[in-house]
């Protein structure tokens, strides 16, 4: 192979060359890193080591001496938010806007902001406003998912459903859940007013929009029964088992009382055996057991929360049994049981409680809408203690 001569001096002058370039961009650095003031480290430094108080000091200092820093306005916007001092984050966002030369994008980023600091502080008419005049930006979907936030809030259910239609037409979320819960508030108000037939048109309404929703069926039974139709009602509650075997207690009181209306309730209670033989279910017993005290007497109740407690061992079963055994039992052994249920009794309600599966809230009553986190069908129709022992 031949040698050439010049290899020898290229690759010292490629070496030459890349030690200039390094220093050169040192340079740059430092006279770029002397402009920044002093304020802007000590603002890093308290940021890294988690004091956004000191941090908010300092770069109010720098905003004092460089006005025209959009930078810093919006980390002392989000910091303002971050303390809750919602005001103060409006002031400087406003501030923003208020510059004729900001950037196009940047004013939409501020004006983004100063919604979210409006919603925060409860001003919903001017966050809607604002978040309004970003629905052609690209913002576009944040700002509808912020709009159906406040609609939701406020209770304006219709205007919920047009911004979660509008968000599933620009193909940003999937919301026929949510839809078809919005319809069934709007259901539930009008049945409050008696009004049942609208009820019962904006159900329908629901039921295209998610066919597998538990409430729209249930409210649709409500409907029915309120209009004198027990039948067509019990028809409608009997849907829910091949929406959700589980929700079946949620109706089975309504489909006991049906039953009772139109001289049945024999049928009714054999229903609701087969129920709770198919998804055991705490509320389901007892609405079953109820009725077979009713229907067939005290031992037939007592054998069957006895068969229940063997298949499924609760607390609140226990309960029930303490109940049963207590009217079959002397007058004389009364007390004596009266004492042990109060205590079984005690811990059982503690347990009696629905669990939100997104934020773990706690409920006595059965929600659609988590109070906690608002989000909606996120409770299972099982007690805590039911859902311990399946998990």
């Amino acid at each position: 192979m031949d040698f050439e001569i010049w290899w020898l001096f290229i690759i010292p002058l490629f070496f030459g060359l890349g030690w200039i370039a390094a220093r050169i961009d040192i340079k740059q650095l430092l006279s770029e890193s002397r402009t920044l003031p002093h304020s802007y480290y000590k603002g890093l430094n308290f940021l890294l080591n988690e004091q956004p108080d000191k941090a908010i000091d300092s770069f109010i200092e720098i905003v004092k001496l460089d006005p025209e820093t959009a930078e810093l306005h919006f980390a002392l916007g989000s910091l303002f938010c971050r303390r809750g001092e919602i005001e103060r984050a409006i002031r400087v966002h406003q501030n923003l806007l208020s510059r004729p030369d900001l950037p196009r994008e940047q004013q939409e980023q501020a004006l983004f902001e100063l919604g979210q600091d409006y919603l925060m502080a409860g001003l919903f008419d001017r966050a809607e406003e604002t978040f309004n005049r970003l629905i052609d930006t690209q913002y576009g979907s944040r700002a509808r998912r912020a709009l159906l936030e406040i609609y939701q809030r406020v209770k304006e259910w219709q205007r919920a459903i047009d911004a979660a239609e509008a968000l599933q037409h620009s193909g940003a979320a999937r919301l026929h859940k949510e839809i078809a819960q919005f319809y069934c508030e709007l259901a539930q108000d009008e049945l409050l007013k008696n009004n049942h037939a609208v009820a019962r048109t904006l159900l329908e309404k629901a039921l295209v929009s998610d066919g597998m929703s538990v409430r729209a069926t249930i409210l649709t039974g409500d409907a029915l029964l309120a209009q004198g139709d027990a039948e067509a009602a019990i028809t409608a509650w009997r849907r829910v088992e091949k929406q959700s075997t589980p929700h079946v207690a949620l109706v089975a009181q309504r489909l006991m009382d049906a039953y009772q209306t139109i001289g049945r309730p024999q049928e009714g209670l054999n229903l609701l055996k087969a129920y709770l033989n198919e998804a055991p279910s705490i509320d389901l017993l007892d609405v079953v057991f109820k009725a077979t005290i009713e229907r067939e007497g005290i031992d037939p109740a007592y054998q069957l929360i006895l068969a229940e407690l063997r298949r499924t061992p609760t607390l609140l079963g226990l309960d029930k049994l303490i109940e049963a055994r207590m009217l079959l039992s002397p007058t004389e052994t009364r007390s004596e049981l009266s004492l042990v249920q109060d205590l079984v009794h005690g811990y059982a309600v503690k347990l009696a409680r629905y669990q939100c599966s997104h934020c773990g809230f706690k409920a006595r009553q059965f929600y659609w809408q988590c109070p906690g986190c608002n989000q909606w069908e996120t409770y299972p129709p099982r007690r805590t203690e039911e859902l311990t022992l399946i998990q």
